[in-house]
């Protein structure tokens, strides 16, 4: 799950990284921030990205091909973060470094080189559920307001019995069995599972969110919540963007097929420039 197809790991994107370590209520995180390729006049706008693997996988880097294709076509900096993982930091800690990290990345523009007032948050799989707790915390805390949130193949309803989401293939990539194994890491004990920032499909107060990027694949067997949960969105007046990507499946942004996955990625970039450019 973690390896990237060669054809999607853009190799001639140049990679301008440094690394930094932030205090957060749960603890010190590292992250790597990644800059635009060439520099601008004025600090550039700011993506912090949660990457993917159940809560349980801690391989940011299986990110770095996404963070240098945004970083090189948005012309945004973009960190990315090493999160705890399950099941030795369970529910509630990522979601707190989470939500910590990119509050920190919001206040310290000036610091770290880059516009925190023009910031948006993104992620996928596990990420994406991270990016729409973060969203929630900092709407009802009224901390930072992003101008985007990218919503890729989220789990996001951590309630329902796994056997019960559907896939139109014969063996998807996420089996039930692996999914109740990353749910009972991530969040042991059962009565925090219906929690918003666990899962946030089953929240009823949607309003005031971000704009939203939702990104669904049409064999993964997160698709239907992911597509309820945009179709929630828009009902509650939050601007959506929805694409249902045919033929593919869980983590295609990674493994491919490759023109799907450039294609998901390009969606990424173009949405996030035109975001943080207003």
């Amino acid at each position: 799950m973690s390896r990237v197809h060669k054809d999607l790991r853009f190799a001639d994107i140049p990679k301008r990284t440094e690394t930094l370590h932030v205090e957060t209520g749960a603890g010190p995180v590292p992250c790597t921030v990644y800059r635009p390729p060439s520099d601008t006049r004025t600090p550039a706008p700011v993506y912090v990205n949660f990457h993917g693997g159940g809560f349980v996988i801690g391989r940011p880097e299986q990110d770095d091909h996404i963070c240098r294709y945004i970083a090189a076509a948005a012309g945004c900096v973009v960190i990315n973060v090493d999160y705890a993982v399950a099941p030795q930091r369970h529910f509630p800690v990522p979601v707190t470094q989470a939500y910590d990290v990119t509050a920190w990345v919001a206040e310290n523009g000036p610091t770290g080189g880059w516009d925190g007032s023009r910031l948006a948050v993104g992620g996928h799989s596990a990420g994406a559920n991270l990016t729409a707790a973060v969203c929630r915390m900092a709407r009802d805390r009224g901390t930072f307001s992003p101008r985007l949130q990218i919503i890729d193949s989220a789990p996001l309803d951590q309630i329902a019995d796994p056997a019960t989401k559907q896939s139109p293939i014969a063996k998807p990539l996420l089996s039930p069995q692996l999914m109740r194994v990353f749910t009972a890491a991530y969040v042991p004990d059962p009565a925090h599972r219906a929690d918003p920032l666990v899962s946030p499909a089953l929240a009823d107060d949607l309003a005031g969110l971000p704009p939203a990027l939702v990104i669904t694949a049409e064999n993964d067997r997160l698709r239907e919540e992911g597509d309820a949960y945009a179709k929630a969105l828009e009902a509650a007046g939050v601007p959506v963007v929805h694409r249902v990507f045919e033929g593919v499946d869980h983590y295609f942004t990674h493994t491919g097929p490759v023109p799907e996955g450039k294609a998901a990625i390009d969606m990424m970039a173009t949405t996030l420039r035109t975001a943080l450019s207003i």
